[in-house]
């Protein structure tokens, strides 16, 4: 049997990987499946892929002797948004932007890895996944071979805040939000956006470009709203 971390890099996953250690849970290895905004770019938002590169994959192999196994699909959020439909009543549309519950980028971008991964065990794996003893549901929806230390070890989401702070562990993306995703989420909080906006210029102009992509499924970025109305309310932030 192989122990191996899931990890997000967010405050549970990391929590959950030294409260393993400190408790001499077994554990072989993490597992960190990184979604690509297109081949060159993470859909990580730029301070939190940082924070992972820079402090925590570093960090873990030299004070923890942990290393971290990286996952990519074969596939981008830019794969997935101009794909072109074959079939059914949208046949000949293009995907276009991730839809809010039914996010094909988390299909094929992040779940298509994770499962090819499962299929080269060659031996029995337990998982370890970062979920706090304080979540319920999630827990209830707990898989057989996956583990949460951190229940086991009645360790909640503020206990984990604290673990990670206390090893140098704490993202800097919870500045922004509460919840660590893509980027270009259309789920994304404000801050999130307006912190691309303000500082990634590149990133957003590039995103705001695929707004006028022809023939899209659903014409919108979020909730009835293009990104040409979010950038409207960009610019009238930055005003106040």
């Amino acid at each position: 049997m192989k122990y191996i971390a899931s990890c997000s890099f967010g405050k549970d996953s990391l929590a959950q990987i030294i409260v393993a250690i400190e408790n001499g849970e077994p554990l072989d290895g993490n597992v960190y499946c990184e979604v690509m905004y297109d081949r060159d770019i993470s859909a990580e938002h730029p301070k939190h892929r940082d924070f992972i590169y820079e402090v925590a994959i570093p960090k873990l192999e030299r004070e923890y002797g942990i290393k971290t196994t990286i996952l990519r699909s074969d596939r981008t959020m830019k794969d997935t948004f101009y794909h072109v439909i074959t079939r059914g009543k949208n046949e000949g549309k293009v995907q276009g932007y991730p839809i809010p519950a039914r996010c094909v980028v988390n299909r094929d971008c992040k779940m298509r890895a994770i499962n090819a991964w499962k299929k080269s065990w060659t031996e029995p794996v337990t998982q370890y996944v970062g979920i706090a003893a304080d979540e319920p549901l999630r827990l209830a929806r707990l898989k057989e071979g996956t583990v949460s230390i951190l229940a086991k070890y009645g360790i909640t989401e503020a206990m984990a805040v604290d673990i990670c702070k206390k090893h140098g562990l704490y993202s800097p993306i919870y500045e922004l939000t509460q919840r660590n995703g893509c980027w270009f989420c259309p789920n994304a909080r404000k801050a999130e956006l307006l912190d691309i906006y303000l500082n990634h210029k590149d990133l957003w102009n590039d995103l705001l470009s695929m707004q006028d992509t022809p023939n899209l499924i659903y014409p919108y970025w979020a909730r009835g709203k293009t990104l040409y109305d979010i950038q409207e309310w960009l610019e009238a932030a930055t005003e106040r």
